[in-house]
């Protein structure tokens, strides 16, 4: 084999890979309006989003005159308490939860962020008067040419106050000519390209838009009566509003006094919704695309089991986002199905490893064994992808060390071998282990008794939908970055 696996020397002899790192979605939306309890429903909505951001969490209220903010760096329940709630007046509100690239964790880079636009009175298309101040943005995705236009706009006098492309919307609303808001966003978003699902706040009306390829998730609900926006219906759920349907790719979704409208300004594109928002991002518990999640990665699971069989005395998944998947194959397959692996749900980013090396101290810290049900046994762990491979590698070491007999690696989705430029933050195509090794030799990099993913026709068959974005697949880019190097940095 090329990249060469000893088993006896327990060492790769092959290339060497920097420190595994999970794929992260880059944020998660919530919105509600005409609801007393607006900032605490928020606060209750990011909740429910923790796992789209952990790294920092805002709330944006209106109490019809004023915009209200309380941003900071940490988890939800940090970020917020009783007395920052009480801070957070009025019956509108948008919040912000943020995962961000490396070299921007701070907080002037979290959301919302408002700007103060120079008022201008007009009339929309109705013949009302437009006033708008005080903006407020939430952004999940990530604008492929956010750095070219943030060159423009600077060298036209503009002054940025973040390093996320979010603020390049804003400013771009800024110069625009129009008078009202909605004429604003339709005038400045055809300038944008990647992907945006929006939440705008003014004293007195939320907006929703999606971009028009769909990439991100976003949603309404109905909390007796009030207009509900979120990136998850896991975030409905929670609070007990009723799912309506989702944002349309390309819509703009208007609340406010008078109610919800509906427009769309935008030049039609193809749908393009993320597929690895079904295969890893969104909860289980939630629906996305009109798919169930749960449903979904079941459903690749037994796909999975009847493209790779294989003999084995049990099914074990990577906790926690491999359980479904898992499932499906033991279903499919007639294998038992046994949590071996126990994840610890209480390790930060951080922590103390001992001065005297334990090896593999890091993935030891996260997940443990169930050594009676992996000794002696044929394993079959599945995951629901593989990205840089180390981790991977570190887990079947651990079943071998443990007494596995065996060990088969099933993998729910295809070889990742691309960036995703479209709101998830993942490693360049050089750190993808997909990107440089076949099949077989990231089995031999494993240390694996053999290795299986889906291919991009199976994930889609399940699915019964060919429209999905798999572009971190195959290369195929929808919208090209325009300096692929520098694209994913700029996040929301």
């Amino acid at each position: 084999m090329l990249y060469p696996w000893n088993p006896l020397a327990s060492k790769y002899t092959g290339p060497a890979f920097m420190p595994f790192e999970d794929l992260h979605e880059y944020c998660g939306i919530f919105g509600i309006f005409g609801h007393p309890e607006a900032a605490n429903l928020a606060y209750l909505g990011l909740y429910a989003l923790q796992h789209r951001g952990q790294e920092a969490a805002g709330i944006v209220s209106t109490d019809g005159k004023t915009l209200h903010s309380h941003r900071a760096m940490g988890l939800v329940a940090d970020v917020f308490d009783e007395d920052v709630l009480k801070t957070l007046p009025g019956s509108a509100a948008i919040g912000h939860v943020r995962y961000s690239t490396a070299g921007s964790s701070v907080l002037r880079n979290s959301q919302p962020i408002i700007a103060e636009f120079a008022r201008a009175i007009g009339k929309d298309g109705n013949g009302r008067k437009a006033d708008y101040g005080a903006v407020a943005v939430s952004h999940n995705g990530n604008l492929t040419n956010a750095g070219p236009l943030r060159q423009e706009l600077e060298a036209n006098g503009a002054i940025f106050q973040s390093t996320v492309d979010s603020e390049v919307i804003l400013h771009l609303l800024a110069r625009s000519k129009e008078s009202t808001l909605i004429a604003k966003i339709a005038d400045a978003l055809p300038r944008v390209e990647g992907a945006y699902s929006l939440l705008f706040l003014t004293e007195s009306a939320l907006v929703a838009v999606r971009d028009p390829y769909g990439f991100r998730p976003l949603v309404i609900g109905d909390l007796d009566g009030r207009t509900v926006l979120a990136s998850e219906t896991c975030a409905l759920d929670l609070i007990r509003a009723k799912y309506v349907r989702e944002v349309e790719p390309g819509e703009v979704i208007i609340v406010d006094e008078k109610g919800m409208r509906s427009e769309k300004p935008f030049a039609p594109a193809p749908k393009r919704p993320c597929v690895f928002e079904l295969i890893y991002f969104a909860r289980p518990d939630s629906n996305a695309f009109s798919h169930n999640v749960y449903e979904s990665r079941r459903a690749m699971g037994a796909r999975l089991a009847k493209r790779h069989p294989v003999k084995a005395d049990v099914i074990v998944p990577v906790p926690d986002s491999g359980v479904p998947a898992a499932i499906g194959y033991a279903q499919e397959s007639g294998t038992p199905f046994h949590l071996g692996l126990i994840r610890n749900h209480y390790v930060g980013r951080t922590f103390i490893e001992p001065q005297q090396s334990i090896r593999d101290f890091g993935v030891k810290l996260k997940l443990n064994t169930v050594r009676h049900l992996i000794e002696g046994k044929r394993v079959v762990l599945v995951d629901d992808s593989i990205v840089r491979g180390t981790t991977s590698r570190k887990l079947v070491t651990l079943l071998r060390e443990q007494g596995a007999k065996e060990v088969h690696m099933r993998i729910a989705c295809p070889p990742t071998t691309n960036p995703c430029f479209y709101g998830i933050a993942t490693p360049t195509k050089e750190e993808l282990i997909a990107s440089k090794m076949t099949v077989d030799q990231i089995r031999d990099y494993l240390a694996a008794d053999s290795l299986g993913y889906l291919d991009v026709e199976d994930m889609l068959g399940t699915l019964e939908d060919k429209n999905f974005c798999t572009s971190c697949f195959t290369g195929n880019y929808v919208v090209p970055p325009v300096d692929p190097a520098a694209a994913g940095r700029m996040g929301s």
